[in-house]
């Protein structure tokens, strides 16, 4: 059996207005991990990931590269408890 992950992530750079949050979320379900994503106030993108170590992990390295026009400039990364939390994946407010 897969050991069980939760990532929470900041992400940092160009983010914001370049449809990221739709396709980390395009990203996470091909990926089959479940959480949500959101903009921050600061600029910056907010992501848990939860679901497979390796399915999470792949869903980290996409959030390092993302995808054009978006340009990530930095991944701030915190391994939290695994929680079973969610169900799918959400884009929130």
């Amino acid at each position: 059996m897969q050991k069980k992950a939760r990532a929470h992530v900041i992400i940092k750079g160009r983010v914001q207005g370049v449809f990221f949050r739709v396709n980390t979320a395009r990203a996470a379900n091909r990926s089959g991990v479940c959480g949500w994503v959101k903009n921050r106030w600061d600029g910056n993108v907010e992501a848990v990931f939860e679901g497979e170590e390796d399915r999470v992990n792949a869903i980290l390295e996409w959030c390092n590269i993302g995808d054009a026009p978006a340009k990530v400039s930095g991944v701030d990364l915190e391994w939290e408890e695994f929680a079973g939390a969610y169900n799918s994946f959400d884009i929130t407010s």
